[in-house]
């Protein structure tokens, strides 16, 4: 629908001799209205509803109140913002293709067109997440991996070329190529969007919404974008705007520059911190001030990535002269920059480092008081400076250790009691610390463990040894500044005859190619293979869980020692359970420090007193002793980084290799399932929907199918890693014929339906408090007498039952990736509600997608106050007033003698409305049958 321009904003710019039809934030006058204050994010939002006004969905009314937004209000109005486009990654854009696909069939059931099932915003995806470290260490690890991956993956591939055949506005970029967000900043993303809308060339500030939480990178480049769960990126795609309240803009100030010796992780790690304890979740953060314009792009990147760990929507960035250095940098056109520039300036979206917008709040950093950092063991928020890292180590360990543990002595544990910082708080699931003891690395009272490897080399490995050491994900391989500095430690290291330890499994997974092609200008490679970073692929792996095996002698002396051991990686997640099963303590850092932990072995060390090894004639090597300074970076990168590489490289980017243009591709407007696939299978949401939604109804005779504590991730909820034999998704795959090696990933596997139920909940380190000194997927099955059996097993006699469930969780619920099998696993099981103390924006939302009703504890209580203990049957009665169009502000939830107010998380009336159909998947099939 064109727009109705009630305030006359259409006008035109031209710009080097080429006219473009823009809307004219200048326009938007009236009493309150100051468009020149408002936050930079908050202007787009304003230039996308001046587009998009319909005078239904998008009214006047709406653009005076975002051009009249009160900075201190708390958000209340509803806007429906229409991003320019959607991004994907695979393992969350399988699911996507196989939804779209099933309502294709759908819709032709119910007598529709299954055309009419396609992409109306431009949709692209990237295959990075499916790449597993299988072979690291050896020049041969980059091919060998990419062909195991084809193997495993045929079928979903062969899947994803029909999609791109089947569906208009749908490219996919094949695996090999690089991580979805480093291949969006430095190719897809455009800054200014043109598009052609009634023969006019339209051009409009780039926006979109991604299927992975770390979509937030594009914030560093100008772009207001952000993570949702697949199931509202299909709606997007199908041409639905996405429902949200004006949030809260947080400005955070920016001055000074980085010290010598600390790095851009280090400042994101910072402000992560920072950001968290400030409290983010659901606001808008933007960066403003002069240290903005002293700050290099990547190093924007870098911050707006980790955005979702800080809890935030965006963490965004203005357009600057470093924006349009970066464009051209990477290859775009001399057209798109004088665009970018002459559109930003005239939109008043240029950054103006003396301007302080109106903000709801402010921090503030002076980057000169960064540290060297990492995070961890278990939340990308606990930052800890490296001077503190070995204590930090020792006083976590007490979390992972045993206290029953052989020859333990009370003395060594009471020397390094546990830390009551957040990152060794109750969460995960468990309803307070364990009360278990730490040995101190080398002081521990029992013996280490002895291992000797393939080729005769023998060694001990204890608590803390850092079993691996990965240069990984978007967050720093997109920054050459780290990535130059690992490989100049690297080359430091070597020439002075230092080693990696041999039990630390070591892989390097650029973002793109481009990484590879400046290292090999810069002549490092070497160097960086000499210490076994070889290339392992172009994908997400270690960040995601990935990581490959462990060395098979070193993961057997874990297992039989019950040691716990640590990764190190340069990721933006280090979860319970998510980088490898048989680690249990991970820490974030920068590639440098990465290099610098893989040739000293162990988190039990100081980094900055203790040698990393010996020289050839027996002297002690120190970190200081090889760490490059600023100068040798910046005079590397000048040498070795150039636009051409990134043109090169990006020149032909949707073709792929012959591996992926010579595999078969289905036709057809629609899918033809195969019924022997445990890959991609049809989705049964849509399974007897009927034209017209069935009323809402209240719930009652609920029993309990988790209690947990805080900070449950979507990890623990649905976790991407390897499937365990035996587990309930492992045995579903042997009955199918599926051999133990050939299981792959529950990522991989999000295409079919019936691994992913049995995979909810069944994370190896979620603890269910109903279930007490139990850890993984298991739960008391009061169908059976409160016995201990599986999740899925519970959730299907639960089924055959006829018993609705609920379940009960903390602080944070859902925090981590927008993953949105978290969702659909949960209300497959049967899940009718979740209580909690809060949420974490996407799964809060992906859950009312799905048919969940999310609620909340009054204020200051939860399960424990009240003395829930699980084990009651609940009734929540009042959700029928959304019936009458009404979404109440509470609901009465009866728990056996205990009764309470439970707050009804429905925010937006569009989430009112997504839930009245039973899912927004539903709400959208029966909106476009109806037009």
């Amino acid at each position: 629908m064109p727009s109705q321009d009630s305030f006359g904003a259409k006008s035109t710019l031209d710009v080097d001799g080429k006219s473009y039809e823009i809307f004219r934030l200048d326009k938007v006058t009236g009493d309150g209205v100051d468009v020149a204050s408002l936050p930079f994010s908050l202007k787009v939002l304003l230039e996308n509803l001046l587009r998009t006004e319909d005078g239904a969905n998008i009214t006047a009314d709406d653009i005076r109140a975002l051009g009249s937004w009160d900075a201190d209000a708390e958000p209340s109005k509803e806007i429906q913002f229409t991003p320019a486009r959607v991004i994907m990654q695979d393992f969350t854009g399988v699911p996507c293709v196989v939804d779209l696909a099933t309502m294709r069939e759908a819709v032709e059931e119910l007598g529709g067109d299954a055309s009419r099932i396609n992409p109306l915003a431009p949709a692209e995806m990237v295959i990075d997440h499916s790449v597993i470290a299988d072979v690291f260490g050896s020049p041969e690890a980059f091919e060998r991996n990419v062909e195991i991956e084809y193997e495993r993956n045929r079928e979903r591939y062969q899947f994803l070329r029909w999609g791109q055949g089947a569906f208009d506005d749908f490219k996919v970029v094949p695996p090999g190529t690089g991580i979805v967000h480093q291949v969006n900043i430095e190719h897809l993303a455009r800054t200014v969007f043109t598009r052609e809308v009634d023969g006019e060339l339209q051009a409009y500030p780039d926006t979109c919404v991604g299927t992975d939480s770390h979509t937030t990178m594009v914030n560093g480049i100008g772009v207001v974008g952000w993570g949702v769960g697949g199931i509202e990126a299909e709606a997007a795609m199908l041409g639905q705007p996405v429902s949200m309240l004006i949030p809260r803009v947080v400005g955070f100030k920016l001055s000074g520059e980085l010290p010598e010796g600390a790095t851009a992780t280090d400042l994101v790690l910072t402000i992560t911190e920072m950001l968290r304890k400030h409290g983010v979740v659901g606001k808008f953060v933007e960066f403003y001030g002069e240290g903005v314009s002293a700050l290099p792009l990547a190093n924007r990147a870098t911050i707006g990535n980790m955005s979702p760990e800080f809890g935030s929507t965006i963490a965004v960035f203005p357009i600057d002269e470093q924006t349009v250095d970066y464009l051209r940098l990477t290859g775009r056109s001399e057209e798109q920059l004088k665009l970018v520039e002459a559109y930003a300036k005239e939109q008043g979206l240029w950054h103006d480092p003396s301007a302080e917008p109106r903000y709801s709040e402010r921090l503030e950093l002076d980057v000169s008081t960064v540290v060297p950092s990492l995070a961890g063991p278990k939340r990308p928020q606990d930052r800890i400076s490296l001077s503190d890292a070995k204590a930090s180590f020792r006083g976590a360990l007490v979390d992972y250790v045993d206290e029953d543990e052989q020859g333990y002595d009370e003395a060594v544990a009471e020397s390094f009691p546990a830390s009551d910082s957040p990152s060794h708080a109750a969460g995960n699931g468990s309803a307070a610390p364990h009360d278990n003891v730490a040995h101190g690395g080398g002081d521990r009272a029992t013996n280490p463990a002895s291992v000797t490897l393939e080729d005769g080399t023998t060694f001990e490995i204890d608590h803390g040894a850092v079993t691996i050491a990965a240069i990984t994900s978007c967050t720093n391989t997109s920054n050459p500044s780290v990535m130059i500095g690992a490989a100049l430690l690297a080359k430091k290291a070597v020439e002075k005859g230092l080693t990696r330890k041999p039990w630390v499994k070591t892989t390097l997974a650029p973002g793109s190619k481009v990484v590879s092609d400046y290292y090999e200008r810069a002549g490092l490679t070497p160097y960086l293979d000499k210490l076994g970073f070889n290339l392992v692929g172009y994908g997400c792996t270690t960040c995601i869980g990935n990581s490959g095996p462990l060395i098979p002698e070193v993961s057997k002396a874990v297992n039989d020692n019950d040691l716990a051991v640590v990764s190190v990686l340069s990721g933006n997640r280090n979860f319970e359970g998510r980088i490898n099963p048989d680690i249990k303590m991970n820490y974030l850092a920068s590639p440098p420090l990465v290099v610098a932990y893989a040739l000293a072995g162990s988190m039990d060390v100081d980094l900055f007193n203790d040698p990393l090894g010996q020289d050839s004639d027996g002297n002690d090597v120190f970190m200081r002793d090889i760490w490059p300074s600023p100068a040798e970076v910046e005079e590397t990168i000048a040498g070795a980084v150039n636009s051409e590489m990134f043109g090169d490289s990006y020149q032909d980017v949707f073709a792929g290799d012959e591996r992926w243009r010579s595999l078969p591709t289905p036709e057809g407007n629609t899918f033809e399932w195969d019924a022997d696939s445990t890959y991609v299978r049809k989705a049964p949401y849509f399974e007897g929907m009927p034209e017209e939604p069935a009323p809402v109804e209240d719930i009652d005779g609920a029993r309990v199918l988790l209690k947990l504590g805080d900070s449950v991730t979507t990890d623990h909820i649905s976790p991407a890693g390897a499937i365990k034999k035996d587990s309930p998704a492992g045995k579903y795959l042997a009955e199918h014929g599926v051999e133990q090696r050939d299981f792959n990933s529950y990522g991989s596997r999000r295409g079919n339906h019936e691994v992913m139920i049995r995979g909810t909940f069944a994370n190896i380190r979620l603890r269910n408090q109903l279930a007490p000194g139990t850890e993984g997927g298991v739960t008391r099955d009061f169908t059976n007498g409160g016995d201990v059996t599986t999740v899925y097993e519970a959730s299907e006699n639960y089924l055959a039952a006829g018993t609705p469930l609920v379940v009960l969780s903390g602080k944070e619920y859902g925090s981590g990736s927008s993953r949105d099998w978290a969702a659909k696993g949960t209300a497959l099981l049967g899940v009718r509600a979740v209580i909690a103390e809060s949420y974490e924006r996407i799964h809060r939302s992906n859950l009312i997608g799905m048919g969940v009703l999310p609620l909340q504890y009054p204020e200051g209580q939860n399960a424990e106050s009240l003395g829930l203990t699980g084990e009651e049957t609940f009734s929540i009665t009042g959700v029928t007033e959304l019936n009458d169009g009404k979404t109440p502000k509470t609901v009465k939830v009866k728990a056996d003698d205990v009764e309470f107010d439970a707050v009804v998380r429905i925010d937006t009336p569009g989430e009112a409305d997504y839930y009245r159909h039973g899912g927004i998947m539903q709400f959208v099939l029966r909106n476009l049958l109806k037009s």
